[in-house]
């Protein structure tokens, strides 16, 4: 796995990608991919980094795991790839943002276009077994996602920060509130969403609070 990720990632991140640590997840998932089938495919591990710039960041959005369906993760967290059928918390998304903006539930999951427009879209573990939820955390992936959080905190100003249940919440533990815009709220699977997902207005939020700053709304 040479890793191919943006320009502006492979700056900021370079001590990161020298880490001992980093040398064995390398090892681990070349490995894995050679032997199992893995999602999402190897060009798309790092596409929220592709997607999203570092310098373009305006909204980071926290996810856990790809998903370990075929065909549905495509490197950008609760994201499917166009043709898939929605996953439940992907479904709830869509209920949220229709209720909050009034915006139609759309054709496709391919959340590529939040993306494009300074949405990171980050899980904490880039890869994962097929049909076998959680088989790569704890090899690495988090160290360097953590590493990806602290930067963004450290380095820029006024992001937004959304975090969708205890997970991402306290994986955002580092965030600085001080300098960034935080909206909490329960996640959106089925079985939190009724819990404070469904009502918390993450995207109406996010976007007065980049109209306060002066910077341009996202099109969800």
């Amino acid at each position: 796995m040479d890793v191919k990720i943006e320009d502006s990632w492979k700056t900021v991140l370079k001590d990161e990608f020298e880490k001992p640590y980093f040398k064995n997840l390398t090892d681990f998932v070349k490995s894995e991919y050679s032997s199992h089938t893995i999602f999402p495919p190897g060009r798309q591990i790092f596409s929220a980094f592709e997607h999203t710039p570092f310098d373009r960041v305006k909204v980071v959005i926290i996810g856990q795991d790809p998903y370990h369906g075929r065909g549905q993760a495509n490197g950008l967290c609760f994201s499917v790839s166009d043709g898939i059928p929605f996953p439940p918390s992907l479904q709830n998304i869509f209920k949220e943002l229709k209720d909050d903006l009034n915006i139609e539930i759309p054709k496709s999951g391919n959340l590529e276009r939040w993306a494009d427009q300074g949405v990171l879209l980050l899980n904490a573990t880039l890869t994962v077994r097929e049909s076998n939820a959680g088989s790569h955390q704890n090899k690495g992936w988090e160290q360097f996602t953590d590493a990806v959080i602290q930067k963004l905190s450290t380095e820029k100003k006024n992001l937004v920060f959304i975090l969708w249940g205890s997970y991402a919440q306290k994986k955002g533990a580092m965030i600085d509130p001080s300098k960034h815009f935080i909206i909490k709220s329960a996640h959106p699977s089925p079985l939190s969403s009724y819990r404070g997902f469904f009502g918390s207005k993450p995207f109406s939020k996010t976007n007065q609070f980049l109209k306060s700053i002066g910077k341009e709304e996202i099109k969800w």
